[in-house]
């Protein structure tokens, strides 16, 4: 078992890290709250006095931080990450960042001798409890490699998508598209509300048929088909509006700077940015469809 560093154990981190403590892995966490660590503490866990000293004994260390700025924080500069790590160290960020902070601060890691992958997930805080999150990693084959053990424990999909960075790349293309059909499926099924269909009916229908997408069959939008999805449970988040918000002006800075004409991904982010303004961002990103009919 694998001495392993974790730094960030927020509503996703904090699952991921107390998956790696049941799986036999020594564990050094630090988080500013201290209630989460804490948690984490009980469970085996072993207490960091401030971010630096997660590195000193580990041989991996996990971040889940918020967003670049962050990242940039925590692993640069004269009391970072990169700073204390001995060489050889291997760390994974798994924080859904911009593309060049991402490439940035790996080349970073490797130009001090130290090995690093980006490693963004989906599957929101069901799958970070249920050790099921999807991966998707940019970086070294051979640290790939080295990482997968580690990410096997906290998902069941782990991809290898290519050079340093392109995690973060697959991370704003997939969560772009998710973004753009959710919001094609609550008009579908706003459209059939209004023209007297069915909600049930035409999820039978088109979950069958070529209008058969995640966000219809595992996230339902609306309330009755799929039992287990937000809608029946008053939106309460599993990924929120101000999550998917995050990710898509991402996407739109990435498109920005690829030159990739995103005109949907645009349309998204204006919507979700509706959302934001009207203050229910904490909702499910699927709630989109009470903005959409106007009760928000």
């Amino acid at each position: 078992m694998a001495a392993v560093g974790f730094i960030g154990l927020g509503n996703m981190g904090g699952p991921m890290a107390l998956n790696l403590v049941k799986a036999g892995h020594q564990l050094t966490v630090f988080d500013l709250s201290d209630k989460a660590v804490d948690t984490l503490v009980k469970e085996g866990a072993k207490k960091a006095g401030k971010a630096g000293d997660v590195v000193k004994d580990a041989e991996i260390v996990i971040t889940m931080l918020p967003a670049g700025p962050h990242v940039e924080s925590v692993y640069l500069g004269s009391d970072g990450l990169l700073a204390n790590a001995k060489k050889g160290t291997l760390f994974i960020d798994s924080s859904t960042i911009d593309v060049p902070t991402a490439r940035k601060v790996i080349a970073e890691a490797e130009e001090k001798g130290m090995e690093m992958v980006d490693a963004p997930v989906s599957g929101g805080v069901g799958g970070a409890q249920a050790g099921t999150l999807t991966f998707m990693v940019g970086g070294e084959a051979a640290s790939f490699k080295r990482a997968k053990p580690l990410l096997d424990v906290m998902g069941k999909n782990v991809f290898h998508a290519g050079a340093a960075g392109n995690g973060q790349v697959a991370k704003v293309c997939n969560n772009m598209l998710l973004g753009i059909s959710m919001i094609g499926t609550c008009e579908a099924f706003l459209l059939g509300e209004k023209l007297g269909l069915d909600a049930e009916t035409l999820f039978n229908i088109s979950s069958t048929a070529s209008g058969q997408c995640w966000s219809m069959t595992s996230y339902c939008p609306v309330p009755g088909p799929v039992p287990a999805s937000p809608a029946n449970n008053d939106y309460k988040p599993g990924f929120t509006a101000g999550m998917m918000l995050k990710d898509l002006r991402l996407a739109q800075d990435a498109a920005e700077t690829a030159h990739a004409p995103t005109p949907l991904g645009a349309q998204a982010a204006q919507l979700y940015g509706l959302l934001e303004a009207s203050g229910h961002e904490g909702i499910d990103f699927s709630g989109i469809i009470k903005l959409l009919r106007g009760e928000l």
